[in-house]
């Protein structure tokens, strides 16, 4: 997923049961499906990114999961790891945001776009809730299966993301 360019797009995931990283692995993919494109992939479990890997990228697309009703832990703790050394050193980069939810993800989604706000981050399209509609413990504990129209969305903002920056327009 990497060619030989030094822009990247930093995709940094979470995921307890597969749902947020198929829609990672889609976005990679659509951000490397134009093999002319010059824009290399980065993509890194939240807890294995650091300050450089934020300080280096030309934009990031953030996945997690909806954990009762907020950013799933290891998601919250980078965004509490770089927040303050990345802080007026990003700003004006372009961002997606997708969330894998069990029933609405609208707060996990306000919490992410408050901290991409405070970044002064630029979304590059609205965020994209995919709702899995687990709501009992076995539904909500069981893998994930992210339909192919879901994964088709997570696909396009890659793909979006890594137009955008190829042409100059984020």
């Amino acid at each position: 997923m990497q060619n030989n360019s030094d822009k990247y797009i930093l995709i940094i995931w979470d995921s307890m049961t597969g749902g947020s990283k198929a829609m990672a692995q889609a976005a990679a993919n659509g951000a490397c499906s134009d093999h002319d494109c010059p824009i290399t992939v980065k993509m890194l479990h939240a807890d294995d990114v650091s300050d450089d890997d934020m300080l280096s990228a030309a934009g990031y697309i953030f996945v997690f999961p909806e954990r009762l009703a907020a950013i799933s832990g290891p998601m919250k703790s980078f965004f509490d790891r770089t927040y303050y050394p990345c802080l007026g050193r990003i700003e004006a980069r372009p961002y997606a945001m997708m969330i894998c939810a069990g029933s609405d993800g609208d707060n996990a989604m306000r919490q992410g776009m408050r901290i991409c706000q405070g970044w002064r981050l630029k979304p590059i399209d609205d965020n994209l809730i995919i709702c899995t509609h687990a709501q009992t413990q076995q539904q909500i504990m069981a893998d994930k299966i992210i339909s192919a129209d879901d994964l088709q969305k997570c696909h396009d903002r890659g793909a979006a993301m890594a137009a955008g920056l190829d042409m100059g327009l984020f």
